[in-house]
C-alpha cells in the first residue's frame, strides 16, 4: 500500500457512518436547478445541505466521531467533550454531543460573530471565547482536553469525522439512483480543511469512479489547490476571503492524504464570484447560501470547471454545504453580488455648481432607467476648479448590458462622467 492510501476511508467506514448519522440528520434529496441547467446549458442538482440541522453537514462528521466512541465503550453519558472552531464545526458538534448524552465545550474565537456563538449555545454547549484566531481556539481546546479529560474532535482531520461527511457522497448518489439520474459526469464539493471532499471523493470514487470529481476554493484561501498543484501540504502565509467558513490556512495532513487519492482537480473562485452565487441562489432557489457554501455554484457560473478535463457533457452535482450567514455580512455580500452581477453601478460626475444641475443629472437618471441607490456630495477635490462639485451616485441597472450603456449616455448629453 502506497503512502497515499494509508488510513484511506472505505466502503465499510461510509457505511458504518451512514448507520450512525441517520439518527441526527434530516433528508436533503438533491433538487434540479432549472435555473442553473439554463445557463451552463446541461442538468445541474444542488445537494443542499445548507438545509441540514444546524445549518451545514458539520453534524455528520462529529456525530460519527462521537457515536463510535459511545458504542465501543471509549466515551459515556456525560463524559466532557470538546472542539474548537468559528463556526458551523462549533454546531453540529454542540448537537452531536448533547443528542449522545455528552458535555460538550466549544472554544471559539472572540471574534466569532454573536449569531454563530448564539447558535452553538443554544445546542446546549459551554462556550469560550477567549482566542484571537481558529488555531489559538484549537490550542486552547486541546490543552482543556488535557487538562478535563474531555475528549477532543478535529474538525476535518480524522477518519471517522471524514467519514461522516462522506455520507453526503453516498447519499448523492443513492437519488441519483432513486431518480434514475444516470448521466452524472461531475461533482462539485467546496473545500477548507478538507473534510468534506474527502469523505464525498472517497464515496463517488469508490462506487462510481468514473464520474468526475472536482474541489472548489476561495482564490483568496487556496491552501488545498497549491498543494494539490504542487504535490505538497502547503500553509498559507494568510488567507483573505469573504468565505470565512473555508478560510484555512492549510489542509490536514490526512484531508490532503484523500484529495490526492480520489480528486481529479480543484479550481478557485473569486470574492465577486462567490457574492454573485450567494444573490443568484437568494433570487432564483430562494435559498441562504452561505459564502463558503456556494464555490461550487460559483465554479459553474464563472466557467471555472471549463480550465479542468471534467466532461462537457452530462449532468453535475454541488454541495451547497452551509447557510450560516452572519446577517450584516450578509447585507455587504448582497452589495458586492449585486455589483459583479452588473446590477450596481458607482459613478463620479462633475458638475458646474449652480443652481439646477442636479436636476438635470435627476432628470437623465431618470431617462436613462436608473434607480438612484446613494449620492454622496462634494464641493473639494484635488481635480476640482472653484465652480465645481463632485457628485458620488450608485445606481441600479437592470444588468449588464443597461449597465455598460450608462457613462456613454450621460457622456452623451454633456455630463462629466468615469466610473467611481
Amino acid at each position: 500500500m502506497s503512502i497515499a492510501e494509508q488510513d484511506l476511508t472505505d466502503l465499510s467506514s461510509l457505511q458504518a457512518a451512514a448507520d450512525f448519522v441517520k439518527a441526527v440528520t434530516r433528508p436533503t434529496p438533491l433538487a434540479r436547478a432549472d435555473w442553473a441547467s439554463a445557463l451552463v446549458k446541461r442538468p445541474v442538482y444542488f445537494k443542499p445541505e445548507h438545509t441540514q440541522r444546524t445549518g451545514s453537514y458539520k453534524v455528520r462528521g462529529s456525530y460519527n466521531h462521537l457515536a463510535t466512541l459511545v458504542a465501543d465503550g471509549t466515551l459515556h453519558a456525560g463524559d466532557p467533550v470538546v472542539a474548537a472552531s468559528a463556526g458551523n464545526h462549533a454546531q453540529g458538534f454542540a448537537l452531536a454531543a448533547t443528542t449522545l448524552g455528552l458535555r460538550p465545550t466549544v472554544f471559539m474565537p472572540a471574534t466569532a460573530s454573536l449569531p454563530k456563538v448564539d447558535a452553538t449555545q443554544g445546542y446546549g454547549a459551554t462556550v469560550v471565547l477567549e482566542s484571537a484566531n481558529v488555531d489559538e481556539a484549537i490550542a486552547a481546546a486541546v490543552a482543556f482536553g488535557a487538562q478535563h479529560n474531555a475528549h477532543f474532535v478535529p474538525p476535518f482531520d480524522d477518519p471517522l469525522v471524514i467519514a461522516g461527511q462522506g455520507t453526503v457522497g453516498l447519499e448523492i448518489l443513492d437519488d441519483l439512483l432513486a431518480h434514475n439520474v444516470d448521466d452524472v459526469s461531475c461533482v462539485l464539493v467546496p473545500i477548507g480543511g478538507g473534510g468534506l471532499i474527502s469523505g464525498v471523493a472517497a464515496a463517488i470514487k469508490l462506487l462510481r469512479p468514473e464520474i468526475y470529481v472536482v474541489g472548489v476554493q476561495a482564490v483568496g484561501a487556496a491552501s488545498m489547490y497549491q498543494s494539490f498543484k504542487s504535490g505538497v501540504l502547503t500553509t498559507l502565509d494568510s488567507v483573505a476571503t469573504i468565505a470565512d467558513g473555508i478560510a484555512l490556512k492549510s489542509p490536514g495532513q490526512l484531508t490532503f492524504r484523500h484529495v490526492q487519492a480520489f480528486v481529479d482537480d480543484i479550481v478557485t473562485v473569486t470574492d465577486e464570484d462567490i457574492s454573485r452565487a450567494v444573490v443568484l441562489l437568494l433570487e432564483r432557489s430562494k435559498a441562504l447560501v452561505e459564502p463558503a457554501g456556494v464555490v461550487g455554484v460559483s465554479a459553474l457560473l464563472s466557467r471555472a470547471l471549463a480550465t479542468t478535463a471534467a466532461p462537457t457533457s452530462g449532468s453535475i452535482v454541488t454541495i451547497t454545504s452551509g447557510g450560516n450567514v452572519d446577517p450584516l455580512l450578509l447585507m455587504r455580500i448582497i452589495e458586492q453580488g449585486l455589483g459583479a452581477s452588473g446590477r450596481y453601478l458607482a459613478i463620479n460626475v462633475i458638475l458646474t455648481d449652480r443652481p439646477g444641475q442636479l436636476a438635470l443629472l435627476a432628470r437623465a437618471f431618470s431617462e436613462l432607467g436608473l434607480n438612484v441607490i446613494e449620492v454622496d456630495y462634494h464641493r473639494r477635490g484635488l481635480n476640482l476648479s472653484l465652480n465645481e462639485v463632485e457628485i458620488r451616485v450608485t445606481v441600479e441597472t437592470r444588468g449588464p448590458e443597461h449597465r455598460d450603456t450608462v457613462v456613454p449616455a450621460l457622456t452623451a448629453r454633456g455630463f462629466s462622467v468615469s466610473p467611481a
